[in-house]
Protein backbone atom coordinates (compact mmCIF):
# COMPACT_ATOMS: atom_id res chain seq x y z
CA UNK A 1 0.00 0.00 0.00
CA UNK A 2 2.84 2.42 0.73
CA UNK A 3 4.24 1.74 -2.72
CA UNK A 4 0.94 2.65 -4.36
CA UNK A 5 0.74 5.90 -2.41
CA UNK A 6 4.31 6.87 -3.36
CA UNK A 7 3.69 5.97 -6.99
CA UNK A 8 0.43 7.93 -6.97
CA UNK A 9 2.14 10.91 -5.37
CA UNK A 10 4.92 10.81 -7.96
CA UNK A 11 2.36 10.64 -10.72
CA UNK A 12 0.49 13.64 -9.33
CA UNK A 13 3.68 15.68 -8.99
CA UNK A 14 4.76 14.62 -12.47
CA UNK A 15 1.39 15.59 -13.91
CA UNK A 16 1.56 18.97 -12.19
CA UNK A 17 5.07 19.62 -13.52
CA UNK A 18 3.94 18.64 -17.02
CA UNK A 19 0.91 20.94 -16.79
CA UNK A 20 3.09 23.85 -15.66
CA UNK A 21 5.58 23.20 -18.45
CA UNK A 22 2.82 23.13 -21.05
CA UNK A 23 1.29 26.33 -19.68
CA UNK A 24 4.67 28.08 -19.77
CA UNK A 25 5.27 26.91 -23.34
CA UNK A 26 1.85 28.12 -24.45
CA UNK A 27 2.42 31.48 -22.79
CA UNK A 28 5.86 31.82 -24.40
CA UNK A 29 4.34 31.19 -27.84
CA UNK A 30 1.49 33.68 -27.44
CA UNK A 31 1.75 36.46 -30.01
CA UNK A 32 2.92 39.84 -28.82
CA UNK A 33 0.19 42.49 -28.62
CA UNK A 34 -0.07 44.61 -31.75
CA UNK A 35 1.50 48.01 -30.96
CA UNK A 36 -0.59 49.57 -33.75
CA UNK A 37 -3.97 48.20 -32.65
CA UNK A 38 -5.31 51.55 -31.40
CA UNK A 39 -4.28 53.31 -34.62
CA UNK A 40 -5.76 50.52 -36.75
CA UNK A 41 -9.08 50.65 -34.90
CA UNK A 42 -9.18 54.46 -35.12
CA UNK A 43 -8.51 54.31 -38.86
CA UNK A 44 -12.07 53.09 -39.35
CA UNK A 45 -13.23 56.54 -38.20
CA UNK A 46 -11.23 58.40 -40.87
CA UNK A 47 -13.98 58.38 -43.52
CA UNK A 48 -16.05 60.78 -41.45
CA UNK A 49 -13.75 62.23 -38.79
CA UNK A 50 -10.62 62.62 -40.93
CA UNK A 51 -7.12 61.21 -40.85
CA UNK A 52 -5.86 61.11 -37.26
CA UNK A 53 -9.18 62.62 -36.18
CA UNK A 54 -8.77 65.90 -38.07
CA UNK A 55 -12.02 66.23 -39.97
CA UNK A 56 -12.64 68.40 -42.99
CA UNK A 57 -15.82 70.38 -43.42
CA UNK A 58 -18.68 70.21 -40.95
CA UNK A 59 -17.86 66.86 -39.30
CA UNK A 60 -16.54 66.97 -35.73
CA UNK A 61 -12.80 66.47 -35.36
CA UNK A 62 -11.75 63.94 -32.74
CA UNK A 63 -8.05 64.84 -32.49
CA UNK A 64 -7.24 66.07 -29.00
CA UNK A 65 -10.65 65.17 -27.57
CA UNK A 66 -10.21 63.91 -23.99
CA UNK A 67 -10.45 60.11 -23.87
CA UNK A 68 -13.14 60.23 -21.16
CA UNK A 69 -15.41 62.25 -23.43
CA UNK A 70 -14.97 59.90 -26.38
CA UNK A 71 -15.54 56.86 -24.15
CA UNK A 72 -18.71 58.42 -22.72
CA UNK A 73 -20.08 59.27 -26.16
CA UNK A 74 -19.24 55.88 -27.67
CA UNK A 75 -20.80 54.13 -24.69
CA UNK A 76 -23.93 56.27 -25.08
CA UNK A 77 -24.10 55.45 -28.79
CA UNK A 78 -23.47 51.76 -28.08
CA UNK A 79 -26.19 51.43 -25.44
CA UNK A 80 -28.89 53.67 -26.97
CA UNK A 81 -31.12 52.21 -29.68
CA UNK A 82 -30.98 55.30 -31.90
CA UNK A 83 -29.97 58.57 -30.26
CA UNK A 84 -31.77 61.63 -31.56
CA UNK A 85 -29.80 63.42 -34.25
CA UNK A 86 -27.31 60.59 -34.75
CA UNK A 87 -27.40 58.83 -38.09
CA UNK A 88 -24.90 55.96 -37.92
CA UNK A 89 -22.73 56.13 -34.78
CA UNK A 90 -25.09 53.94 -32.75
CA UNK A 91 -24.55 51.17 -35.31
CA UNK A 92 -20.79 51.62 -35.50
CA UNK A 93 -20.30 51.80 -31.71
CA UNK A 94 -22.05 48.46 -31.21
CA UNK A 95 -19.26 46.82 -33.23
CA UNK A 96 -16.58 47.64 -30.66
CA UNK A 97 -15.80 46.09 -27.29
CA UNK A 98 -15.34 48.40 -24.31
CA UNK A 99 -11.57 47.77 -24.45
CA UNK A 100 -11.48 48.70 -28.14
CA UNK A 101 -13.40 51.90 -27.42
CA UNK A 102 -10.80 52.79 -24.76
CA UNK A 103 -8.00 52.21 -27.27
CA UNK A 104 -9.70 54.38 -29.90
CA UNK A 105 -10.40 57.14 -27.36
CA UNK A 106 -6.79 57.09 -26.16
CA UNK A 107 -5.51 57.28 -29.72
CA UNK A 108 -7.59 60.33 -30.60
CA UNK A 109 -6.78 62.05 -27.30
CA UNK A 110 -3.07 61.78 -28.19
CA UNK A 111 -3.51 63.34 -31.66
CA UNK A 112 -2.77 67.00 -32.29
CA UNK A 113 -5.72 68.98 -33.64
CA UNK A 114 -4.99 70.93 -36.82
CA UNK A 115 -5.77 74.61 -36.70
Amino acid sequence: MKIAVRHSARLSVGAAVLALALAAAAQAQAPAPNPHLARNLAATCANCHGTNGNALGEMKSLAGTPAERTIALMTFYKTTAQPEGVTIMHQIAKGYTDDQIKLIAGYFAAQQPKK
